[in-house]
């Protein structure tokens, strides 16, 4: 209702007061009892002695159905005293930003936040330019590189368009050997951080300002050592397994606990520690069911190594929910959006399984269907692989071949289209004989860590048209791109701030960025 529809009924409202009384010979010159004439009362039958109108609209604001003039009824109206047609409510508290002392719900009032828009109660402003750091856009003084990657070098690492912005040795956290890696961005604060699994444990490393890295402390291993042990998040907790490392389980980590770490390094206890069985090769999460899948556990347990089905959805209280027999190296775990129609919002599991890849969709736990497997020629070790983001193609690495074959560093790609009849799709070769290894699919780019060679990024935009690319490199092991178990483990790419961790099994870990960014 338009302000002028709504004076125009006031007015037709009054008037027919006005007619009535005065065919009833009733004295009402002042109905509502306000001490102002109906004549000049702007809500004359409801008491509003001050006449209070906010929006100037001739309606007292007592008697005033959008009391701001915005066009929206004060009863839906986030913001009634103050006109915000648009009803934009940042933090969706129900109060709108325009009145809205607080609004990005963070416990600092707008007149003294940093970034009033974006959560940032501890208001870090690393640069002191009066921008609070999640926020800054020119966050120069924390994304100054350690070494710029220049004539194909930063410092003594071969690299291709990728800065060293941070390195910390091995010796640092107390191990001999690195492996796997993940990553956690605090919801609260928006610091990152990274997780690097050791051959004894666990390290947290705060990389968000990239020129003093924070080395916070260690989780150390739940059993024996192992040169096998990795971790996933959900929910801002870590589990983390170990191979070969026979009555280690799941260890949970709230990473909560790293915003208060004041004695660095600290020695870390577990929150809880899962012991439905004792050691795995890896362990995947689905994000979106909170379901974890432990793979490469025993070969003589039920499943026979198979991923084990893990309701992690109370993180601190696991509840064992079945399995898939069939030994499982690595894995993927997704809710299904992609072309096949068929199984849209489905759960799918794509193992990858010593010598094929399967297929199965887990939605019913209770009932796990295997859709399909794939092979291909010249299997070495189908070891690890990852959906690209239409999930329309996965892309393989293979452990063995280049050890096996003699082949440069090759990755495979199969045509995922239809679930049920997955079909080869090309093979893309490196420049060097080095040992592909874990590798992460970010937009239009794949991210392998290639052992010896380090981290390589292949443009996969026309993978459709079977036209792949490399775009960039860094390599963290310098001595040569050997077709050995040494260098890049994993890495991790998925940092909103543009850092890229790198797990190295004989340097530690490496922060590196996108030069220029």
């Amino acid at each position: 209702m338009t302000c002028l529809n709504k004076s125009i009924i006031l007015k037709f409202f009054i008037l027919g007061c006005f007619v009535i009384q005065s065919c009833s010979s009733i004295d009402s010159a002042d109905s509502d009892s306000d001490g102002i004439a109906d004549s000049s009362d702007n809500c004359p039958t409801f008491a509003n002695p001050n006449q209070e109108d906010e929006d100037n609209d001739g309606i007292g604001d007592v008697c005033d159905i959008d009391g701001d003039n915005d066009g929206v009824l004060d009863s839906l109206d986030n913001c009634p005293t103050q006109a915000n047609p648009n009803q934009e409510d940042n933090d969706n508290d129900g109060v709108g930003d325009i009145c809205d002392d607080d609004d990005d719900n963070d416990g600092v009032l707008d007149t003294n936040d940093n970034c009033p828009l974006t959560i940032n109660p501890n208001q870090a402003d690393d640069d002191n330019d009066g921008l609070g750091d999640i926020c800054d856009g020119d966050y120069d003084d924390i994304t100054t590189p350690l070494a710029v990657c220049n004539n194909g070098f930063a410092n003594n690492f071969p690299c291709s368009d990728y800065d060293l912005m941070a390195q910390i040795p091995l010796s640092t956290f107390g191990a001999s050997a690195g492996n796997d890696s993940w990553g956690w961005v605090d919801p609260t604060t928006g610091k990152e951080y990274a997780i690097m699994c050791l051959n004894n444990g666990v390290t947290f490393i705060d990389i968000t300002d990239t020129s003093s890295p924070i080395y916070l402390g260690k989780l150390p291993t739940a059993s024996i050592n192992s040169p096998w042990r990795d971790v996933k998040v959900y929910n801002n907790y870590a589990f983390i397994v170990a191979d070969r490392a026979t009555t280690h389980g799941i260890q949970i980590f709230d990473l909560t606990r790293l915003r208060n770490v004041t004695n660095t390094p600290e020695t870390f206890t577990a929150d809880a520690r899962y012991t439905g069985f004792g050691s795995a090769h890896n362990i995947v999460i689905n994000e979106a069911t909170g379901y974890a899948y432990a793979v490469g556990t025993s070969r003589t347990g039920t499943f026979a190594g198979g991923p084990l089905f893990i309701n992690i959805q109370n993180p601190l209280s696991s509840i064992d929910s079945g399995g898939f027999t069939g030994y499982a190296h690595d894995a993927q775990a997704v809710t299904y959006k992609g072309p096949d129609v068929d199984h849209i919002g489905k759960e799918i599991l794509i193992g990858s399984n010593e010598t094929e890849i399967v297929i199965v969709d887990v939605t019913d736990k209770a009932n796990p269907i295997e859709l399909s497997t794939i092979s291909y020629n010249n299997v070495g070790y189908t070891h690890q692989g990852w959906f690209t983001e239409d999930m329309k193609y996965f892309i393989l690495g293979d452990e063995l071949d280049e050890v096996n074959i003699g082949t440069n560093t090759r990755t495979i790609i199969f045509d995922f289209t239809d679930l049920d009849s997955p079909k080869y799709h090309m093979d893309y070769l490196g420049a060097s004989g080095a040992i592909d290894h874990n590798g992460y699919v970010k937009g239009d780019s794949y991210f392998q860590a290639s052992y010896t060679a380090g981290m390589r990024i292949l443009d996969i935009s026309n993978i459709a048209g079977k036209s792949i690319s490399e775009i960039g490199f860094f390599d963290t092991y310098p001595d040569n791109n050997g077709t050995s178990f040494n260098g890049a483990w994993t890495v991790y790419p998925y940092f909103p701030s543009g850092n890229i961790i790198i797990s190295d099994i004989n340097r530690g870990l490496f922060v590196v960025r996108k030069s220029g960014t």
